[in-house]
């Protein structure tokens, strides 16, 4: 299947085309080749957004996805309840895009906190529009919240962003704290325009008791525009913040985490930084991904999708989603090969995958 700009995986593959287990253990849980098995699951819900982040999103936006193509509330919470009941699934966060972007929200969130009762749901969001929405989400059953938010320089945030919206973001973060989804984690990609932002946004996350947590810029940006050569690692970022902080390494609070922790000012608060690039931790990557159309993506960097959407709406039973699902794991890349001569970008953006 030729793959489509923008957004539309390079092989999406037909309920008739299950991909290999063999070798496979019995066991029921999300195990892949390569010993890792599978607990954090983040289901993208949208691919559109509020603002058009140049790492992220082209400027035009990504295709629209049909409503009949996206997962319903009921699915995505079918799904939920299968991931956790019988694959071992053990936290849930909604991606997209921007997941406030899509009207059903809470009852995406209710119907799942029904399927998987105790399972810790959470939402990575741009925070816009967070503000009047943050107490009814708290209310369904969402946990906590992470917020991207890469500087507190507006023109610099509108021009990495494409739109005027900091106040918007920022009173996003407001409502979240007051309505309780903690702890709330602030989200920063690093970009060479607003590097030496970051004491800044340190500053003000640690005043306004947020996690802050850095993270090195992917080749996902729809624009194509990343190269090794020109991103900003976390080197360099650790060199501009210890021009007005003290940092004391920590290390990770599990293997499987992605960020590494530096105590601040001889703590307590922390500053965490994800060097998906230049220290990957894909060894001990422990997620499988569900996108927005309802296909198994076990690796940001890997374009074969394993499509449950189908099976879903022709009657398959739980047992055969779950089956499938653990076929779709079993065949995750060992890493996502950034470094290797024959890297090839995965086809959808960021924006389309779901972060």
């Amino acid at each position: 299947m030729t793959a489509i700009a923008l957004g539309m995986p390079a092989l999406r593959r037909a309920p008739s085309d299950a991909p290999s287990t063999e070798g496979r253990p019995d066991v029921a849980g999300l195990v892949d080749r390569f010993g890792r098995v599978a607990h954090d699951l983040r289901i993208s819900i949208t691919s559109a957004c509020s603002l058009r982040c140049t790492y992220c999103m082209p400027a035009e936006g990504l295709p629209v996805i049909p409503r009949d193509e996206l997962l319903s509330a009921a699915e995505i919470a079918r799904l939920v309840g299968i991931a956790v009941h019988d694959l071992g699934v053990r936290e849930i966060r909604f991606t997209g895009g921007e997941p406030l972007t899509r009207p059903d929200l809470v009852e995406i969130v209710r119907l799942s906190a029904l399927a998987a009762p105790g399972t810790p749901l959470s939402m990575t969001t741009n925070g816009i529009g967070l503000d009047r929405k943050a107490e009814a989400l708290r209310d369904a059953g969402l946990s906590r919240v992470n917020v991207s938010l890469d500087t507190l320089d507006r023109e610099h945030f509108a021009r990495l962003t494409r739109r005027d919206r900091l106040p918007a973001v920022l009173a996003g973060i407001a409502g979240a704290h007051r309505a309780g989804l903690g702890p709330l984690k602030v989200n920063a990609v690093l970009m060479r325009e607003t590097l030496h932002d970051a004491p800044d946004l340190l500053a003000w996350a640690i005043e306004h008791g947020c996690r802050l947590r850095f993270i090195e810029q992917m080749p996902l940006d729809a624009d194509e525009a990343w190269r090794r050569a020109n991103m900003v690692d976390a080197e360099e970022l650790l060199a501009v913040l210890r021009t007005r902080f003290e940092l004391e390494p920590v290390g990770r609070e599990d293997p499987a985490a992605p960020a590494e922790e530096w105590l601040v000012d001889g703590g307590p608060a922390t500053v965490g930084v994800i060097a998906s690039v230049t220290r990957p931790f894909c060894g001990a990557c422990d997620r499988t991904r569900l996108t927005a159309e309802g296909s198994v993506r076990s690796c940001l960097f890997g374009d074969d999708e394993t499509d449950l959407r189908a099976m879903l709406r022709g009657g398959a039973d739980d047992a055969e989603l779950a089956e499938r699902w653990r076929a779709a794991m079993w065949a995750k890349k060992a890493g996502h090969g950034i470094d290797d001569v024959d890297f090839v970008r995965p086809a959808r953006s960021m924006g389309g995958i779901g972060g």
